[in-house]
């Protein structure tokens, strides 16, 4: 049988025609004596074009990803044809867009709109697999009910995936680690979110083994771990591990040799049995190249803080320790003697007092930069003004909740920060203090729920966010904020008297601004007038810096 006719017969089942195809006669018993010449636009040979998918009698011919073209379908021979993959040139494709705009469209869409753009033709599903090839990073939702083979799916898609961002609606078990192992060999960044509806139940086995079989994982971030138990954590390329929600594990060993950051979230405070002492003894040994540590537990205690300064951390840069209460001023005697390089140190929800922040400040003078101590009841204004004034590197300062009303129960407070329970203070010095800052470097300032602070005096050149949210008995003649660079200040909680002085006063800093211009005061000295811009020996350059600054407004934010 013919090979063209075959070919048609594939195609859409349809019988050839029964004419000649050189003289028009039937074929039934026709033997045509007409030859064949070179310039016949079609002949009963096969030709090369036959043999493609494509029938002879049809020239539409398309390019290597299936751009579709005209109904006329023949190609301008001297347009290039594309034999390889798609390349990032001005092909059009059946729409008029160019290769390359089309490519830059569909790299910003998300991956549903991806699977969907597959489907209008065969030219966008051939750009969106090369896309999928092409992806290093991939943010993924992955709503309730949705089952696993549905993410293997997406995630065999992307075979060069090197980021890997899920945030999970339904549960999360072993079978997940197995599909982002198989899928993902290049993997390196692994973030796992939970909602509050979603369970993770991946335990410490499932867990330990993953990490050791991901040679590339550098950071694994994960929530909702409170199933993991026991767990043994081994990895020669892990550098950055967040485990959030743990509770009551029996064992918890960290064997990660090249690991520089470390954050243990801690949930269920007055159930959580784990011994914090026997982990952290062992992290001088198995991981001694670490420099960021965050542990959040109310299992904290001075024999915790002993073990980790016996752990001989060199390298250690950033230390948090939150919400301890048996973290003391001893602890802090500790921390200062074995770690005297910090560059962060937050003991929010410690009972560290104000003879600690001495300590602090005999210390860290020349390397602190942030400093943390909300919901700390044993400081006060005169330990805070002190910590300003003795480190003169200091960029960001949180002392939310720090100076308060007895037993005040502030639910602004809450809301600011969810993570640290209601702390009630009955020391009556703490009412009424007044707090006088001045700092050249400053830039962040928290004095969230410090509802005993009763005057405030800012001088910070550098300063650009002020928290005073619900700062209720801070009274609005006592306030007094020379922060030319403020961009937001926070109120919400305020009486409405403060928060019109706070704008009163900004929009003021903003009208000094404005009236920047030189003055020069008369030859007998009788008054000061502005010098026309004529006459001022201000340069272009420093006339532009005040205009830029005269453009900038701070905004008060309540709700």
């Amino acid at each position: 049988m013919h090979p063209i006719v075959s070919s048609d017969a594939k195609r859409g089942k349809k019988r050839g025609s029964y004419n000649c195809g050189r003289c028009g006669v039937p074929k039934k018993g026709h033997d045509c004596t007409i030859k064949t010449t070179p310039t016949t636009a079609s002949s009963a040979t096969p030709s090369h074009d036959s043999i493609s998918p494509v029938s002879a009698p049809s020239s539409h011919l398309r390019r290597a990803l299936s751009f579709d073209f005209d109904e006329a379908g023949t190609l301008d021979p001297s347009e290039p044809v594309a034999v390889d993959a798609w390349s990032e040139g001005d092909d059009l494709d059946s729409s008029g867009l160019p290769g390359n705009l089309l490519w830059e469209v569909f790299r910003r869409l998300p991956p549903p709109g991806l699977l969907t753009a597959a489907k209008v033709s065969r030219g966008w599903r051939e750009m969106t697999r090369t896309l999928w090839r092409a992806a290093e990073e991939l943010r993924l939702r992955v709503p309730s009910k949705v089952p696993v083979g549905f993410v293997a799916s997406i995630l065999q898609k992307c075979p060069g995936i090197v980021k890997l961002s899920l945030s999970m609606e339904s549960d999360v078990d072993s079978t997940m680690l197995a599909c982002i192992a198989f899928s993902c060999p290049n993997l390196a960044f692994l973030e796992i979110s939970i909602s509050n509806t979603a369970v993770n139940r991946i335990n410490g086995g499932e867990l330990g083994r993953f990490v050791a079989d991901k040679k590339s994982l550098k950071s694994l971030k994960m929530e909702g771990c409170s199933n993991l138990g026991g767990f043994v954590l081994c990895s020669s390329s892990l550098s950055t591990l967040w485990l959030s929600d743990l509770h009551s594990h029996s064992k918890m060993v960290f064997n990660c040799p090249q690991l520089r950051e470390l954050s243990l979230e801690f949930a269920h405070p007055e159930s959580d049995n784990t011994d914090l002492t026997t982990m952290v003894e062992g992290l001088g040994r198995s991981c001694p190249r670490l420099q960021n540590i965050r542990i959040y537990s109310m299992r904290l205690s001075h024999a915790a803080v002993l073990a980790l300064t016996a752990a001989q951390l060199r390298e250690l840069q950033m230390l948090s320790l939150v919400h301890g209460s048996e973290v003391t001023d001893a602890s802090v005697a500790a921390i200062a003697s074995s770690y005297p390089n910090l560059e962060l140190l937050d003991l929010s929800g410690s009972s560290v007092s104000d003879s600690g922040i001495s300590m602090i400040c005999n210390v860290f003078s020349e390397t602190l930069t942030r400093f943390l101590l909300a919901l700390c009841p044993n400081v006060t204004s005169s330990g805070i003004q002190f910590a300003t004034a003795q480190l003169p590197h200091l960029e960001i300062m949180d002392c939310g909740m720090t100076i308060c009303e007895p037993n005040s129960h502030n639910p602004t407070a809450e809301e600011n920060n969810s993570k640290l329970q209601k702390t009630s203070i009955t020391n009556i010095h703490l009412t009424n203090q007044k707090l006088i800052i001045k700092h050249s470097r400053l830039k962040k300032l928290s004095l969230w729920g410090c509802s005993g602070l009763d005057a405030l005096y800012l001088n910070c050149p550098q300063l650009n966010d002020l928290n005073l949210n619900s700062c209720r008995n801070l009274h609005p003649e006592r306030l007094l904020l020379q922060c030319p660079n403020l961009k937001n200040v926070h109120a919400s909680g305020c009486e409405d008297m403060l928060i019109g002085a706070i704008q009163s006063q900004v929009c003021n800093a903003n009208t000094d601004m404005e009236n920047s211009t030189p003055c020069k005061r008369l030859p007998d000295g009788s008054k000061r007038v502005r010098v026309p811009h004529l006459f001022s020996t201000e340069s272009p350059e420093d006339e532009e810096k005040r205009k830029r600054k005269k453009r900038r407004l701070c905004n008060v934010l309540v709700d």
